[in-house]
C-alpha cells in the first residue's frame, strides 16, 4: 500500500469543507506528473491532505474511494480523477516549517518539488508526519 498528498487552497478547498462534503472527486489536475500519481492510486490507500498557500500545514487524512477515471471537469483524455474520503482530522496539524526542518524529511516531495499538487510519500515519512501529528 502506498502513501500520498494531495494539496487545496483553503480558500477553495478547505478540508472543514471536504469533510462536509463526506466526498470528493480529486479534479482539475493539470499536471503530468500530479495526473500519472493519480493514475496509480488504489482504492483504500492514504492521503494526506494540505492546505497549500494559506495556512501550509498537513491537516487530516483522507482515503481513496474510487481509482482513476477521465475528469469530468473536461473532455481531454489525458487528464483524470479520483475519489477521495474524509478519513481522520490530524491531533495536530503539521505545518510546512516542521517538515522543512525535520532533517527525516529532507527527501520528502513537498520540500523537494513544492509545486506538485499530488505527492506521494514514502512509509518513513508518513511514519515521521504521524508522529508530529501526535498520532503514534
Amino acid at each position: 500500500m502506498a502513501y500520498w498528498l494531495v494539496k487545496s487552497e483553503p480558500f477553495k478547498y478547505s478540508w472543514d469543507k471536504f469533510v462536509e462534503d463526506k466526498q470528493a472527486t480529486w479534479d482539475g489536475v493539470r499536471n503530468y506528473a500530479a495526473r500519472n500519481n493519480l493514475k496509480v492510486m488504489k482504492k483504500g490507500e492514504q492521503v494526506l491532505f494540505y492546505h497549500s498557500n494559506e495556512g501550509v500545514k498537513i491537516v487530516g487524512i483522507a482515503k481513496v474511494t474510487k481509482e482513476f477515471y477521465q475528469d469530468p471537469t473536461t473532455d481531454v483524455e489525458a487528464w483524470v480523477v479520483v475519489d477521495l474520503k474524509p478519513f481522520k482530522k490530524l491531533k495536530k496539524p503539521v505545518t510546512l516549517v516542521q517538515v522543512k526542518a525535520d532533517p527525516r524529511l529532507e527527501n520528502m516531495a513537498l520540500v523537494r518539488l513544492g509545486r506538485l499538487s499530488v505527492q506521494p510519500v514514502t512509509n518513513e515519512e508518513w511514519n515521521v508526519i504521524m508522529e508530529l501529528a501526535g498520532e503514534k
